[in-house]
């Protein structure tokens, strides 16, 4: 099996695609990243702030930084072979590197496709920056507007459909409350000070 590693300069997160200003780039490669995996590649991603140990634990990399600093990364290696440095290659080009059709997807795969699934991802993510760029990619890959204008009514349903569960939980919790019973707490919370106890 392929093995394609990537790695990163220093990302608040393992993809970047986070925060209120993602940048597109990314959040195409990240996406261009699953669909390798799909294909039967092996992908692994180490983020510089996160994983610093990974870097100097592989000799091609710990090199390349050592000779030119941070301005390689990203660097892309297949099978432990640098084949990409300093930017993040596009869909066509990494399929090629890793030995695989950018096409054989297996699936309806096309590139307006991929864009219109975008559009809706950006719109999940309240992402104006992702939106605008998604919305200009699906036009120059052919997607008619009713077919862009159909993937945001989509998002959108979706979005307020969850938006809607999140507030019908929020009102039982706080009749819950309300009526003196006792909350769960997930994982994810901290407990604090109840103000009527």
């Amino acid at each position: 099996m392929t093995l394609v590693q990537v790695f990163e300069p220093p990302m608040c997160c393992s993809t970047g695609v986070c925060g209120p200003s993602v940048d597109p780039v990314l959040a195409r490669f990240a996406a261009d990243l699953e669909w390798l995996k799909s294909q039967g590649v092996e992908v692994e991603r180490y983020n510089l702030a996160q994983e610093p140990r990974k870097f100097a634990e592989v000799p091609p990399v710990k090199k390349s930084l050592a000779t030119t600093g941070n301005k390689c990364l990203p660097l892309l290696l297949i099978d432990g072979q640098i084949v990409s440095e300093g930017s993040y290659p596009a869909r066509d080009e990494l399929a090629a590197l890793a030995g695989v059709s950018a096409t054989a997807s297996g699936s309806l795969y096309t590139r307006g496709i991929e864009e219109l699934v975008a559009v809706g991802a950006a719109i999940g993510a309240n992402c104006t920056t992702c939106f605008q760029y998604h919305f200009a990619e699906a036009s120059k890959a052919g997607v008619s507007r009713d077919d862009i204008a159909l993937a945001v009514a989509t998002a959108r349903k979706v979005k307020e459909a969850a938006a809607a569960e999140i507030l019908k939980l929020a009102g039982q919790r706080l009749a819950a409350e309300r009526d003196g019973q006792l909350l769960q707490i997930g994982p994810c919370c901290t407990p604090g000070q109840r103000s009527d106890s």
